[in-house]
């Protein structure tokens, strides 16, 4: 596989929170298809193999709360790679925000699964056989799309993205996938998603489905004022963070 490593950027980051993990972030490059793309990288400080995840975002683009995530992910042991549809668009306009995300092809963005699951694979490192994936929003959609297209996955978190449950998809996962979902969400609404955790317990398959009452779409973001719920949000990190060590550490 003809690879490219460029780091561009190396940080040594420490958590506010007392007695945190020191982590390393870099913004790397590699190829993908015939582009060569880039994404921020964390990952914890320490030597080993460890497990990873592919980090997908949001339509707004690579925001520096995907980049926050990322870091979380690697105080919690997991090399993060958050890559970036979008090729270094951003925007914090709703109406723009859908435009990017219907501007990209959805065969280079599964081009890009694949590839950043390969860039992890090579990694000294990263355990290959524990590579997981998660995204929100338009980035859960995409991460369910991994589920289907890379079945050397190890895991898989879906937060309020959308997900099928017809059996074509379902026979195509093979691994655990856990959703987060709310409530009051219109767009990738708790209907579907218990249709899909019906199907996949029908195909014996791993699933976990959460849904957090009185909140809307989008409720993790603390960028999106009129709908982030701190409490819940909380307690989604709690349960991704209990499926992600189940399935990956």
């Amino acid at each position: 596989m003809r690879r490219i490593f460029v780091t561009l950027i190396v940080v040594f980051a420490m958590s506010a929170l007392a007695g945190a993990a020191q982590i390393k972030t870099m913004v790397v490059s590699y190829p993908s298809g015939q582009d060569t793309v880039t994404a921020y990288l964390a990952f914890p400080a320490g030597a080993g193999r460890h497990p990873a995840l592919i980090v997908i975002h949001e339509w707004w683009g690579l925001t520096d709360w995907i980049r926050q995530d990322a870091r979380e992910l690697a105080r919690k042991g997991y090399v993060a790679l958050a890559i970036d549809l979008y090729r270094g668009k951003l925007t914090s306009n709703p109406a723009d925000a859908y435009k990017l995300m219907m501007s990209v092809p959805r065969e280079r963005a599964v081009t890009d699964l694949k590839a950043a699951f390969g860039y992890l694979s090579e990694m000294k490192d990263v355990n290959p056989a524990k590579i997981g994936v998660i995204g929100w929003c338009m980035g859960g959609s995409y991460s369910f799309i991994a589920a289907l297209e890379l079945p050397k996955l190890a895991a898989c978190v879906v937060d309020y993205g959308k997900v099928e449950s017809d059996r074509a998809a379902i026979e195509r996962i093979h691994c655990p996938v856990e959703c987060n979902f709310a409530a009051e969400d219109k767009t990738y609404t708790p209907e579907m998603a218990k249709k899909f955790e019906k199907a996949m317990k029908a195909a014996a398959k791993d699933v976990v489905l959460h849904i957090y009452a009185g909140v809307n779409h989008a409720f993790m973001n603390p960028n999106n004022t009129s709908g982030y719920s701190e409490k819940e949000s909380r307690i989604a990190w709690k349960n991704i963070f209990a499926f992600l060590e189940k399935h990956l550490q």
